[in-house]
């Protein structure tokens, strides 16, 4: 749990802290602490900004999952983001995200296996790690689930190759371990730093799931991403929420007409080089940041809450809808001052 520092307030009422957390991926977040907005938005109340990431231990760097923190903004995964609420912890939905990050589905150099359909059978690999969430189990079922679907197929026309995943250093490398070893025919990845390790495995594309043409086959945990609060903080300081999410659509605003300024905060977020930066995103990356609440986002996150849930990964039913507070974002909009163009 937080420690009482964490969520200490001023004798007005006004939180003395306010937190961040995001993914390693692409985020408005991301985007707005690199030009240290957030941090100038705040100061003139007192209020200091801090990142969970680089927070000292005077805070449970756990509450990037459970959101536990009251204090915080999360911009990151939906399985973690869903599995908190399901476990009864009050946030609500603020904005979502589409950003195509890179997803594909791997294979030996020399295995002949090309297209969604040629996965029937195989042994595919699905990573197991010891976590209260474990979210990369849930990306890897859901990865090889879209790309069956799109042959019409589902995850019982192939084989689930459980692979303990503690104790391998980096993302990704028990699954390609194995697949060096013969032990599993394909491997799910997604994001930067996987087209590097493919890279140095050796490995071979067999399954772009960026290319299907159905969005539905691409949903898995970034995908939409959502921006969620706490919601005694809605409750207790809504104009904190709207101002920070106008930052946050300042930052996409920005983001649009910056690409190699977004390739650089890009290359720092995710630990990858310029190469595994250029192949996890498409051109024009840096124009999709902008978040909304738009129908089809939400019934896209509804069809993941919904495999989730079918997978065991969420303990109770998570109504997206009734999850969802359009008004912050609506208020946010209004806010929000003109674009930088320098």
């Amino acid at each position: 749990m937080p420690s009482h520092a964490s969520v200490r307030s001023t004798r007005t009422g006004t939180p003395e802290t306010l937190w961040f957390t995001r993914c390693p991926v692409p985020t408005a977040t991301g985007i707005a602490a690199d030009r240290r907005w957030l941090a100038d938005e705040f100061a003139a109340d007192g209020i200091t900004v801090r990142s969970l990431q680089d927070a000292a231990p005077d805070v449970d760097r756990r509450t990037h999952y459970t959101h536990a923190l009251p204090g915080l903004f999360r911009e990151g995964g939906n399985v973690p983001a869903l599995w908190a609420r399901a476990r009864g912890e009050r946030t609500r939905l603020i904005g979502l995200t589409w950003i195509e990050e890179r997803q594909a589905i791997l294979v030996r150099p020399d295995s002949p296996v090309r297209g969604a359909e040629a996965l029937r059978g195989l042994r595919l690999a699905v990573p197991r790690h010891s976590l209260a969430i474990d979210f990369w189990r849930a990306m890897a079922l859901r990865g090889f689930e879209g790309a069956l679907a799109s042959a019409r197929l589902t995850l019982d026309d192939a084989r689930l190759a459980d692979v303990p995943a503690d104790g391998h250093p980096g993302q990704w490398a028990a699954e390609l371990a194995a697949l060096r070893r013969g032990e599993v025919d394909a491997v799910y990845v997604k994001g930067a730093l996987a087209v590097e390790a493919a890279r140095r495995a050796g490995a071979r594309v067999a399954v772009e799931l960026d290319e299907l043409p159905d969005r539905a086959h691409r949903v898995n945990n970034g995908t939409p991403r959502p921006i969620t609060v706490h919601q005694s903080l809605l409750d207790d300081h809504p104009n904190l929420v709207d101002r920070f999410l106008a930052v946050l659509l300042r930052a996409a605003d920005w983001a649009a007409d910056h690409p190699a300024d977004v390739a650089r905060i890009l290359g720092a977020e995710t630990g990858a080089g310029a190469e595994g930066v250029a192949g996890a995103y498409r051109p024009g990356t840096h124009r999709t940041l902008r978040p909304d609440l738009s129908a089809d986002r939400l019934d896209l996150l509804a069809v993941q809450e919904h495999r989730l849930r079918a997978h065991g990964f969420l303990p109770a039913a998570v109504d997206v809808r009734a999850w969802a507070d359009p008004a912050p974002l609506l208020r946010a909009r209004q806010l929000r001052p003109a674009p930088e163009r320098s």
